[in-house]
């Protein structure tokens, strides 16, 4: 587990404790709670997020300047998304975590769920997804063209979430049962441990890996007199 990762980015920076049995500790913590917006600041709708920007994380210039760095690697996300993947599922997609703002600074809770989705069959050499049964459109493959397509026994899920929806946005939890707070409440800090998980892991990326630069030549395909 990443949090079992220590040195100086096991602080605590957005997770915090809440004494689930006082109504007015869990109040204060989900409105006072930093929120951000769900899709874009036009659509006027909010949810509880934490700013991920590197200047927000009280880290030194040297860190700060390793992971800017690192930020342009895709292979940097992998790790981090996996870290995201795992608490979206624990959730089972009900509640998902997901990266927003301009330069995706921002980790914000999101509404989702998920359903079976429409794919009927894969091709088990490529990968490539179809909509048809094999015993429909046969086993040939129409991407790579090999007889290697086999039909899903258990469709694949699709998943989804309500990017423009907010959540609790401008609640006052008035009306809400001590169950209710502390079933939001767990939530919200259980969102926010994985914002310190991602820190964490950020910083164990930067601390034992360095970047270097590879020239990477892409094959491209032309026509030749033969």
């Amino acid at each position: 587990m990443v949090s079992s990762k220590k040195g100086p980015s096991s602080r605590h920076l957005f997770s915090k404790r809440v004494d689930k049995r006082s109504r007015a500790e869990m109040t204060a913590y989900l409105s006072g709670h930093f929120r951000y917006d769900t899709m874009r600041s036009w659509n006027r709708s909010t949810s509880y997020a934490c700013n991920m920007k590197l200047y927000n994380l009280g880290l030194d210039r040297e860190m700060t300047d390793k992971l800017w760095d690192l930020i342009q690697v895709s292979e940097f996300y992998y790790q981090l998304n996996d870290l995201i993947e795992g608490f979206n599922r624990r959730h089972n997609y009900l509640w998902q975590a997901g990266w927003n703002g301009r330069s995706g600074g921002y980790l914000v809770l999101y509404e989702g769920g998920s359903e079976p989705s429409e794919y009927r069959s894969y091709c088990t050499y490529c990968g490539q997804k179809n909509y048809t049964s094999i015993a429909k459109t046969g086993t040939r493959c129409g991407v790579c063209n090999k007889g290697t397509r086999v039909d899903f026994i258990k469709p694949p899920i699709k998943i989804f979430s309500y990017p423009g929806r907010s959540v609790d946005m401008d609640e006052d939890f008035e009306d809400w049962s001590i169950y209710e707070l502390q079933q939001r409440t767990e939530l919200v800090q259980e969102f926010d441990r994985l914002a310190d998980d991602i820190v964490v892991e950020a910083l164990y990326i930067a601390q034992n890996h360095s970047l270097e630069e590879r020239t990477v030549y892409i094959p491209t395909t032309e026509l030749v007199l033969v």
